[in-house]
């Protein structure tokens, strides 16, 4: 029987169901082969030869094919259907070949298919044809810019740089946006405006809101009026005249829905309207995928198969009735840039398939799936049709007019299904609905309020803005949006609060530096240009060899201009390229760089071991002046260099400070008969702004004693710790959920706590209930669960506990994900042990050579 091979085994399992007992289906497990990171894997020397090495953990998967095309000399190919599923498929073949697995006489052949259904899969069965080299070459250019960029461009980071981890191709210009948006947000000056608001009321007592549009007989301008005065004459001028209704006008409108969803758009929806990360989205698609739900999640595409668009156009009428179903079917044009790597939109492989009857428990699944059900089926209904109607009320004398404007919704069409979030929230009136208006009708003034307003900064990004402008640039391709994002995260360049990306000190610093560095290769248009000749390659237009030729000519050029930088040149050049942002102008006009403690000194950036930065002065250790890393006026800074002084607890000051490691507050001042005053940080997600006097004796004073236990009489205590929020009993050690239950927390909790943890054994003793329980080890057997630890939840097989990535939450670890991480640990203690073994071995034969 042939042999199939795809990347997972749930993708395997289903297929074989489809092919059944004429096929065996393997899985390779992703790719089975990489660069290795060491210097020479592109060898830049001879043509950009690349040396790989099949992965640890992929070598039995390897194995478990080659052995299976002993039985029969046939190999069919059915990676995904993109760039990356070819390279797969190639890789899988080079491997192979190098094994003698596949020989002169084995047929081989590569089939596609964009969703794994058993019509998808048998028809793809019947179109065989050969790895398509155009996009492996593709591939191997992507791959060998992306490992000559980091493996050359992240060493000099490390030695200009202390504390920066790594750079890449497109995570660094990801970066910049972040740091740029910053930035902005900081140099940021708000502008005063009002605005007047009035509620008025027709002959019939119906109110509705106007604003304020005309005044003094001229049309008002944002900004027009521009404080407190200004507003209030505007409210004498509305409240001193009678008011008619000067004009009524209704436009019929129409709304059409949105296109169905391509890999960014369903990461930016479900961002909006799930919270969900880039990661977590498309780690849930994947699963749908390979379920057979949807059709496949990697795509630029948004044109829809003709039988899906007529299945979706018979659900509508059955589901919502013949008025919705538009006279013709509507068409979107593929945006992907590249045709021969266009797929289809994402969408239901079965338009019939609701997603009440969708027969899965994860959670993120049936939200995604419900979303793209909806996505679909929107896209192919009647538009909605509105009637937007605005009223004009004016004086007799034309000195004042207002403007009032709503809807009316006639006919919801799409509407009824779906509608597309935004990413902001919207600030227009035109949603509300006008009660009946007649031209030269008088109006009532009920009330005429004045507005204050605030011109506001520009948003930070979120990880759907920022996946949304990195496809507006052409950054990056569907399959890499997921993991850019979640690298520079990974890597400590941003964090992420409330939804929100905010850059780091290390990763201003790393921005600054490439930036006056490497200005080039963070460049918006030279990282899409890149992306358009890798596109090129692809469609079989450029040599990829030529491409990489190119592009080290120049790059290798600029690594060597920074071989002779000094670490204090570098740090100079970023205060240089910074200073406008981190020492603005002074209102005095003074040196912004002069140290305001000692006076003579020079403010300049400083790198911490940690990898952060901060403001120190030049004249430091005499003057030990710091402050944040950032403009003056930044967040915490207001404390000045002896911090925010919150109030006095007896005769001693307590003052709020910000640190190297972040802020935090202090009781008294260092002496030196107490050069360590008592500290406490501030928890995560604390608000600076809301940190008094009462709340900074509550950190001073932890741990907080709740009680005696009612069994030994021995103190319960709570607090805060390296690991988080605790109860402490003895040696044992309970983790709360929440900062503040450290400070709210009563003994019968604490006890049950205690026991708790007790129960599932303080480090021992009993065994742990598990978080998911994911069944056997599909290879090897024994239960595979996820668990809870003292340093947070990891996989657990056999004497195996491989820890899972931070942002990954344990319910959604799936047996493909767990086998992974168990195999990449299992790996990694293989290796260590085979080196303390030569260790020993190799210290046994020196001493026996010592005797002899």
């Amino acid at each position: 029987m042939p042999v199939v091979v795809v990347e997972s085994p749930a993708k395997a399992k289903t297929i074989n169901k489809y092919l059944g007992s004429d096929y065996k289906v393997l899985a390779s497990y992703g790719h089975v082969r990489d660069l290795p990171a060491k210097d020479g894997s592109v060898d830049t020397e001879h043509d950009f030869e690349m040396k790989w090495e099949i992965d640890p953990d992929s070598r039995k998967h390897v194995k478990a094919i080659a052995d299976a095309l002993k039985d029969d000399n046939a190999l069919i190919l059915a990676t995904d259907p993109d760039r990356e599923g070819e390279a797969i498929s190639w890789h899988l073949q080079e491997a192979l070949t190098k094994r003698r697995a596949i020989k002169k006489d084995t047929a081989v052949s590569r089939v596609t298919f964009n969703a794994i259904t058993k019509d998808a899969v048998s028809e793809a069965m019947t179109h065989p044809r050969q790895v398509d080299m155009p996009l492996v070459e593709a591939y191997l250019a992507r791959r060998a810019l992306d490992y000559l960029v980091g493996f050359n461009l992240s060493p000099v980071l490390w030695r200009k740089l202390p504390g920066a981890k790594s750079a890449g191709r497109v995570q660094s210009v990801c970066l910049r946006l972040i740091v740029e948006r910053e930035m902005e947000i900081e140099s940021f000056r708000p502008q005063e405006y009002w605005t007047v608001k009035a509620i008025l009321s027709t002959p019939r007592g119906q109110e509705f809101e106007a604003r304020l549009t005309v005044l003094a007989g001229r049309k008002l301008d944002k900004f027009d009026i521009a404080n407190e005065t200004q507003a209030e004459l505007a409210v004498q001028a509305v409240t001193s005249r009678d008011l008619t209704v000067k004009a009524v006008e209704a436009k019929p409108a129409t709304r059409n829905p949105a296109p169905p969803f391509m890999t960014s758009t369903l990461q930016q929806e479900a961002s909006r309207k799930f919270g969900m990360g880039a990661r977590q989205t498309m780690s849930a698609a994947q699963r749908l995928y390979e379920a057979g739900y949807i059709t496949y999640m990697r795509t630029d595409g948004i044109d829809m198969a003709p039988e899906a668009v007529h299945a979706a156009r018979d659900a509508i009428r059955d589901l919502y009735g013949a008025e919705y179903v538009p006279s013709s079917p509507r068409m979107y044009k593929n945006k992907a840039k590249n045709a021969q790597e266009a797929h289809e939109c994402i969408r239901p492989t079965d338009m019939r398939r609701k997603p009440s009857s969708l027969k899965v428990t994860d959670e993120d699944q049936r939200k995604l799936y419900d979303l793209i059900w909806k996505r679909t089926i929107a896209c192919q209904m009647a538009p909605a049709r509105l009637e937007r109607t605005t009223v004009d009320i004016a004086s007799a004398d034309g000195q004042v007019e207002l403007r009032a404007t709503g809807q009316v919704v006639l006919f919801d069409g799409f509407m009824r299904v779906y509608e597309e979030g935004r990413d902001e929230p919207a600030v227009d009136d035109d949603d509300r609905r006008l009660p009946q208006m007649m031209q030269g009708e008088p109006v009532e003034k009920r009330s005429i309020t004045p507005e204050q307003h605030f011109t506001q900064p520009p948003p930070r990004y979120t990880e759907a803005t920022l996946v949304k402008k990195m496809e507006e640039l052409g950054i990056g391709r569907p399959s890499t949006y997921a993991s850019i994002v979640t690298t520079i995260q990974d890597r400590g360049y941003v964090r992420k609060e409330k939804g929100r990306l905010i850059p780091e000190d290390k990763g201003r610093l790393v921005t600054a530096f490439l930036m006056n560095y490497f200005p080039r290769y963070v460049s918006y248009d030279f990282t899409a240009g890149l992306e358009d000749e890798l596109d090129e390659i692809s469609a079989g237009h450029a040599d990829y060899k030529e491409v990489l030729a190119k592009f080290w000519r120049d790059f290798s050029a600029a690594l060597d201009e920074t071989s002779e930088l000094r670490i204090t040149e570098v740090l100079e050049k970023i205060n240089e390229v910074l200073e406008p942002h981190i020492f603005p102008p002074t209102e005095d006009g003074s040196d912004p760089r002069l140290c305001p403690l000692c006076g003579q000194g020079r403010l300049s950036i400083r790198t911490a071991r940690s990898g952060g930065a901060f403001i120190g002065c030049s004249n430091y250790p005499e003057c030990r002046y710091t402050r944040p890393f950032g403009p003056p006026g930044a967040e915490g800074d207001e404390m000045g260099p002896d911090g925010k002084i919150l109030g006095y607890d007896g005769d001693e000051v307590i003052t709020l400070r910000k640190g190297r490691f972040g802020p935090y507050v202090q009781r008294g001042e260092a002496t030196e008969d107490n050069p360590k005053p008592p500290r406490a940080s501030i928890p995560k997600g604390w608000d600076l702004s809301t940190v008094d006097l009462e709340k900074a004796l509550m950190l001073l004073n932890l741990p907080r004693q709740i009680g005696p236990h009612p069994e030994d009489g021995e103190m319960i205590e709570a607090a805060i710790g390296r690991y988080g929020p605790y109860v402490r009993h003895g040696k044992t050690y309970a983790n709360l959920k929440d900062v503040d239950e450290v400070f709210t927390i009563g003994i019968n909790r604490a006890v049950d706590e205690l026991a708790k943890k007790a129960a599932r054994g303080n480090g021992r003793g009993a065994a742990a209930t598990p978080l998911k329980e994911l069944g056997e080890h599909p290879e090897h057997g024994g239960p595979v669960n996820v668990m809870n630890g003292r340093y947070g939840p990891y996989v657990k097989w056999d004497k195996i506990n491989a820890t899972l990535p931070k942002d990954v939450d344990p319910q959604d670890v799936t047996m493909e994900m767990a086998v992974k991480l168990i195999a990449e640990k299992a790996a990694k203690k293989g290796t260590k042990k085979k080196t303390t073994a030569r260790k020993k071995a190799a210290t046994k034969t020196k001493a026996a050579a010592g005797k002899g």
